[in-house]
């Protein structure tokens, strides 16, 4: 492998650049440079050619014009094998660059200001950047790029070992890896810039980019390959497992679902999920009330299951949980006590959750893909229509608040029993609403008498209530909507039910 000899260095990011050009320069590779990285190499004793001294051209138009020269751009791109771009190089007086130390402008940084405007974020979309990146990774054969401070070590280690060069493999690595970058960095500035004057709040364009966290061992079925992809650090792709064994794609999901639904609520709350729909879910005063509450409602599901908290697991907390058999546990965090006592179950995947911003929601379909804005909506009670002569009592007004904001996280068609703060019997999935309503029944271990019943989208006909009633119900809340809603509000008042309307539907499919 060829000694690198020349190395073309400009960096926006100048984290460990000082470094690793002492390294390059100690090791014989004459350094060019630009502007800012210049200046920082010089302050710290590092020899830099200015580009303007290898172009015979300054820098000019506010630093928009400096690197994009045929003495840059052809010592990039020249292939050294080639006697034709050989002669033209020394025809043309034009020296080789092996290697280029370049990263952007940090453009999504800048657009994210609140007040940003449209020429700042104009002014901050790179140009020579790119091109040298692209050059560099383009002749990957005779060129290193590198992109990212993260890799200079080993970049360093290399050419150390391999007296001064690095390996086609490297280079084939790096090269690709210099094309995901200015990829995403020209989706990022098409995704802002549509924002500019865009009236939709989905994207002209759809663009998915995320960086693979982690291989998985299979998909739902072990007969498909999976993997994780997301952002480092927030939600749950991005959680940080404290404990457990490999996570599974099935494991993810369901702490997906138990994550968002813990969530809802302002008081401690435990979403007990199983096959992504709650097998249990309460909100009490603390935490291990919570969960034993969200635990009662149906024991037999819980195990195996996978449970979520919205706050930071206890002592208290913990022990309950290690008495059952659980897959995964998602929390914000885990005292000391609560992490020692949840380790001792060798295989419990412990994941340590960051809130993180509502994304698009996506899914893909045969040729092509579903997008659309998460189900963020939170019921106000004022917004709430009584449409039956009896209005919810206090406690039911409470029971049935509960149960719409856990309905909203449970498959269509969705039917939750209630008490305040506490599912009783959940119901989903089914074809048939009024099965929904007979399932959620079915599962109920404690008393239904007294309870309340949320569903996801209007009943279509006057026997779900019917049944619910039955069931021992005494309050329904429903987005209403339906061609028959009079029969259903006449079947409530003949039923001595309180019947809310919502207008709103949380369809979950």
């Amino acid at each position: 492998m060829a000694k690198i000899e020349r190395a073309l260095v400009s960096v926006t990011d100048k984290t460990g650049i000082v470094d690793f050009a002492r390294r390059l320069s100690e090791m014989g590779v004459e350094l060019i440079s630009t502007g800012g990285t210049a200046k920082t190499l010089r302050e710290n004793g590092i020899a830099a050619k200015d580009v303007s001294e290898v172009t015979g051209f300054p820098e000019m138009l506010d630093g928009r014009v400096k690197t994009m020269h045929p003495s840059i751009t052809g010592g990039i791109l020249a292939i050294r094998g080639k006697a034709e771009h050989a002669r033209a190089l020394q025809e043309h007086g034009i020296q080789p660059i092996d290697m280029v130390v370049v990263n952007l402008y940090q453009f999504e940084r800048v657009a994210a200001k609140a007040g940003v405007t449209l020429e700042e974020m104009i002014e901050n979309i790179d140009i020579g950047g790119p091109t040298m990146i692209r050059s560099a990774a383009k002749n990957f054969h005779d060129v290193a790029i590198v992109v990212s401070p993260g890799d200079y070590n080993a970049i360093y280690e290399e050419m150390r070992r391999c007296n001064g060069g690095l390996s086609r493999e490297t280079r084939w690595r790096l090269a690709q890896k210099a094309f995901r970058i200015t990829a995403a960095y020209d989706s990022a500035i098409t995704a802002r810039l549509a924002q500019v004057d865009g009236t939709s709040v989905l994207p002209v364009r759809l663009d998915i980019r995320a960086e693979k966290l982690m291989d998985l061992r299979y998909g739902e079925n072990p007969h498909q390959s999976a993997a994780l992809y997301g952002t480092r650090g927030v939600g749950i792709a991005g959680a940080e497992q404290l404990h457990g064994k490999e996570l599974s794609y099935n494991n993810l999901v369901d702490l997906d679902a138990c994550w968002q639904l813990a969530r809802e609520f302002p008081k401690p709350a435990a979403a007990v999920i199983k096959h992504t729909n709650p097998a249990g879910c309460a909100e009490q005063e603390t935490l291990a009330d919570a969960y034993r509450k969200a635990l009662e409602c149906d024991p037999v599901s819980a195990f195996g299951g996978v449970i979520g908290f919205n706050r930071a697991v206890d002592e208290e907390t913990a022990r309950e949980v290690a008495k059952l058999f659980v897959e995964a546990v998602a929390a914000p965090d885990y005292s000391p006590a609560a992490l020692e006592i949840l380790k001792a179950k060798k295989n419990v995947r412990l994941m340590k959750v960051a809130a993180a911003e509502e994304p698009l929601v996506v899914k893909s379909i045969s040729g092509g893909y579903l997008a659309q804005t998460a189900d963020m909506h939170q019921l106000e009670r004022s917004a709430i229509e009584v449409k039956t002569k009896r209005a919810p009592t206090d406690a039911e007004w409470i029971a049935l608040e509960f149960a719409w904001k856990v309905a909203k996280h449970v498959k269509s068609n969705a039917i939750v029993y209630a008490r305040a703060g506490q599912t009783v019997g959940v119901g989903a999935g089914q074809m048939s609403r009024v099965d929904s309503v007979k399932l959620g029944a079915m599962k109920a271990v404690l008393p239904l008498g007294g309870t309340v019943v949320a569903s996801d989208a209007f009943f279509p006909f006057p026997d779900g209530v019917e049944e619910a009633a039955k069931n021992g119900a005494t309050a329904v809340i429903q987005p209403g909507g339906s061609v028959r809603d009079a029969e259903v509000i006449a079947a409530a008042d003949r039923l001595d039910l309180a019947m809310v309307f919502t207008g709103v539907r949380h369809f979950r499919h």
